[in-house]
């Protein structure tokens, strides 16, 4: 699509209406499952903002289909805490409130709509402090439920679960490098020098407040060095989004002003392991 037709698909505001249209025609149909990614400025003037953009998706997959987002925690406490003072780690053990599925914000970072998506009526979050996830439709209960507390992005997470489920991946004017399904991959893959993390928060059992360690990859940083296949300053999953792409896997197109891709939750898993395999050296 060239950039008239963009600048022209830009004008005038971004309604409900509108933005079912965009996604049907982009593939989205009644019935999905469907693991959303969203920057709202790329989109334009969204009229209604959060509650017409989750309103317009839950029109397109129906009663019969399902929203999910990634969440996290806003207000966890740092994983560097361990290294503060004594007092200073005494205090904060004392009084740091418990991550409370219910009450605990989204990570900030990861736009308005995994925070409005998990307050919406009948959403369910799932339990994990720093890698939580929310979903709202059907099989919200089924992606959500028990999700491991250690390898919260591997087998039996709601990332596993939604490719099980035969769902899609859906970067609504979000850009490519934020396919958050591609740390399943990492935690799947098989390549050398695999990078894990370990950190403490307090969690609620049978109602109390409970410190407990965490094991994960670290998703923060990369589970693999990927400096020597990746530029310095680019993101590995912009990287393999793009060979995706180009290997004719996943649909692009816009959404209101926002350039989107849709994509099969099976296809990127399968293609990202295959990549950090091929490309850091690993697999059978």
């Amino acid at each position: 699509m060239d950039e008239n037709t963009l600048l022209t698909r830009s004008d005038g505001p971004v309604t409900r209406p509108r933005l079912v249209g965009d996604l049907e025609r982009l593939g989205l149909a009644a019935g999905d499952v469907v693991m959303f990614h969203t920057e709202m400025s790329a989109l334009g003037y969204v009229a209604g903002g959060p509650q017409t953009v989750i309103g317009a998706l839950g029109d397109v997959v129906g009663e019969s289909g399902t929203l999910m987002v990634t969440c996290g925690w806003n207000d966890a406490p740092p994983y560097e805490f361990a290294t503060w003072p004594k007092e200073w780690q005494d205090e904060l053990r004392a009084h740091h409130p418990a991550y409370d599925p219910l009450l605990s914000e989204a990570d900030h970072a990861n736009g308005r709509l995994p925070e409005a998506l998990r307050r919406w009526p009948g959403a369910v979050r799932s339990r994990h402090p720093d890698a939580s996830f929310a979903a709202l439709g059907a099989a919200a209960r089924d992606l959500m439920a028990d999700h491991p507390w250690d390898g919260p992005h591997g087998p039996d997470s709601p990332l596993a679960r939604l490719v099980a489920a035969g769902g899609r991946v859906l970067l609504l004017g979000a850009p490519l490098d934020s396919l958050t399904l591609l740390h399943h991959a990492e935690a799947l893959a098989d390549a050398p020098g695999k990078r894990y993390v370990s950190y403490e928060q307090p969690i609620l059992v049978g109602g109390e407040r409970v410190w407990r360690r965490f094991h994960d990859i670290d998703s923060a940083d990369g589970a693999f060095d990927y400096s020597p296949v990746v530029p310095e300053g680019v993101w590995p999953f912009e990287v393999i989004a793009r060979d995706m792409l180009a290997a004719g896997i996943g649909v692009e197109g816009l959404v209101g002003a926002g350039r989107s891709y849709l994509f099969e939750a099976e296809e990127v898993v399968r293609f990202g392991v295959e990549w950090m395999e091929r490309k850091l050296g690993g697999g059978a």
